[in-house]
C-alpha cells in the first residue's frame, strides 16, 4: 500500500499515474466472521464485547463492478451500526450480504464468510467501473452510506424507498473500516477541502441522516422559529442536529448527560440544555413500566426553558428508552421525527397523546443522494462543522468501537486506514484558519 499513500501524500499525482498504480490483490479490514456469529448468544446486549468480534484482516480486494469504483480509504468513522454488526444484534449480518448476493446481478462477491464493515470513508479514487463517469482517479471524495439499484419505480420518487435500497457496510460487503473500499459511484461527493481527511470521514451518514430528519421534506420538514428537542445533543447524530437547527434559524433543546456535555453544545451556540442525569430523569419504572409522572416533569423543564413552549419538533434516535416522553412532550399537532433505535427497537408509548392531540410520527432512514449532497454542501461552506472527538488507529478498531457501544465517547469517533498520521490532507488552509475553533471544539 506504501505506493499509493505516498501518491496520495505528494498531492502532485495526476489522474493518469492513480490509474495506473498497482491495485493490491489483498488489504487490511476490519471484519466480522460468520463463524463466530454466535458468539455473544444469551448475553446481555450491555455486556457484548465488540472488540472481542472485530478482527483487523488480510482480505481480498472486491472485482470492480460497472458503476462500482475501488476508493484507497485515508480515514473513516464509527457509527452504531458497526456496534451492531459486532455484537451481531438484532440479528447477524451475514444474512444481508446472503440476500444481496441472491437478489442483485453481480452482488455474489459480497457473500462471505467475513464482513468488511463501516459506513464512512474519505480518500482518493483509484478505479473506477466502466459505466461511470462522475468520478476519476485522484479524485479526493468523501462518501455516503446510500447503496441502491433504482431498479424499481418507488425508488425514482425517493431512492430510499427503493426495495433494494441498503446501508453500504453494514447491509454490503467491502465497507470503509479498511484499507480500500468498493462502493458505487453515486455514493461519492467532493472532499470538502479544509478538512483533514478523518474530519472530513466524520459527517457522511449521521449528518446526512440528520439533514434528512429535520430539514428535508422527507422528515420533519423544520421552519425558521421551530423548537426542536435534540436527545443525546452531544453525541453523532445529536451534535449534527444541534448545528442544523441553529443553522436553519429554529431554537434547540439539547439533551445531554453530563455537565460536559452541556458545555459542548452551549460552544456550538445552545443556550437551552437539560442534563438529564443532573436532573434524575427516569423514564422507566421498571422493564416493563414508564413513569408518567416523569414525562410530565420533563415536558416542565423543556417549557421552563422555552418560556411555555412545547417542541414543534422531538428529533428521536435512543428509541425504547424515551420513545414514551418524546410523544408525550411533543406539542400538539407537533412532529416525532425517528431513526434508529440505540436502547431498543420496541417502542412503548401512550397512543391518547398522540391520536388526541394530532401528533404525528414519521420514520426516516439515512437520506437520498440529494439530501446527502445539500448536507455535505453545508459541510464544505463551513456552515456545519464536524464534530470529531478523538481518532484510532485501525489496529485499535476494536476500542473504538467498544467506546461507541459504551456511549464514552463525544460527537464522532475517527479512525485512520492509509493516513500514516492526523491532521493530514488539507488543501485549503486558509478555509480551515477561519473555522478552527468549531472544528476542534469537540478534540479530547
Amino acid at each position: 500500500m506504501k505506493h499509493i499513500v505516498d501518491a496520495v501524500l505528494s498531492e502532485d499525482t495526476s489522474p493518469q499515474e492513480f490509474n495506473s498504480l498497482p491495485v493490491p490483490d489483498n488489504y487490511r479490514g476490519a471484519v466480522v466472521l460468520a463463524a463466530e456469529s454466535e458468539m455473544f448468544a444469551g448475553m446481555a446486549t450491555r455486556d457484548k464485547d465488540p472488540a472481542k468480534a472485530l478482527h483487523i484482516r488480510e482480505v481480498p480486494t472486491p472485482d470492480i463492478g460497472p458503476d462500482e469504483v475501488l476508493v484507497a480509504v485515508m480515514a473513516s468513522s464509527i457509527n452504531y451500526n458497526t456496534v451492531w454488526t459486532s455484537i451481531f444484534e438484532p440479528l447477524p449480518t451475514f444474512g444481508f450480504l446472503q440476500r444481496y448476493a441472491a437478489t442483485v446481478p453481480g452482488a455474489e462477491k459480497h457473500d462471505q464468510p467475513f464482513h468488511v464493515v463501516g459506513s464512512d470513508l474519505s480518500g482518493v479514487v483509484l478505479r473506477t467501473g466502466g459505466a461511470v463517469r462522475s468520478v476519476k482517479p485522484g479524485d479526493r471524495v468523501v462518501a455516503h452510506c446510500l447503496n441502491v439499484e433504482l431498479t424499481h419505480p418507488d425508488g425514482h420518487d425517493d431512492s430510499m424507498l427503493d426495495p433494494e435500497q441498503r446501508i453500504w457496510g453494514f447491509e454490503t460487503n467491502y465497507g470503509g473500516l479498511g484499507e480500500l473500499a468498493l462502493v458505487k459511484a453515486n455514493q461519492l461527493m467532493p472532499k470538502p477541502a479544509h478538512l483533514t481527511w478523518e474530519e472530513a470521514a466524520a459527517s457522511g451518514l449521521v449528518h446526512s441522516t440528520a439533514y434528512r430528519q429535520l430539514v428535508s421534506a422527507n422528515g420533519a420538514h423544520m421552519k425558521q422559529g421551530d423548537v426542536v428537542l435534540i436527545w443525546g445533543a452531544a453525541g453523532g447524530l445529536g451534535s449534527y442536529a444541534t448545528q442544523l437547527v441553529l443553522n436553519g434559524g429554529g431554537i434547540p433543546v439539547c439533551v445531554v448527560s453530563s455537565p460536559r456535555k452541556a458545555e459542548l453544545v452551549r460552544s456550538m451556540g445552545a443556550e437551552l440544555v437539560i442534563d438529564r442525569s443532573a436532573e434524575g430523569l427516569r423514564f422507566w419504572s421498571d422493564e416493563h413500566t414508564q413513569n408518567q409522572r416523569e414525562w410530565k416533569r420533563f415536558g416542565g423543564l423543556v417549557r421552563e426553558l422555552t418560556g411555555g413552549e412545547d417542541p414543534d419538533i422531538v428529533f428521536e434516535h435512543p428509541g425504547r428508552e424515551t420513545f414514551g416522553a418524546s410523544v408525550y412532550v411533543a406539542r400538539r399537532g407537533g412532529t416525532i421525527v425517528t431513526c434508529a433505535s440505540t436502547s431498543g427497537y420496541e417502542h412503548v408509548y401512550d397512543n391518547r397523546h398522540l391520536w388526541m392531540r394530532l401528533k404525528r410520527i414519521v420514520g426516516t432512514h439515512f437520506a437520498n443522494y440529494r439530501e446527502a449532497w445539500e448536507a455535505n454542501r453545508l459541510i464544505a461552506k463551513g456552515m456545519v462543522h464536524p464534530t470529531l472527538s478523538t481518532v484510532y488507529g485501525l489496529d485499535d478498531i476494536g476500542e473504538a468501537v467498544s467506546e461507541v457501544h459504551a456511549n464514552r465517547h463525544d460527537g464522532k469517533v475517527g479512525v485512520l486506514c492509509l493516513a500514516p498520521q492526523a491532521d493530514l490532507g488539507v488543501t485549503d488552509p486558509e478555509t480551515r484558519e477561519r473555522h478552527l475553533p468549531q472544528l476542534t471544539r469537540f478534540r479530547i
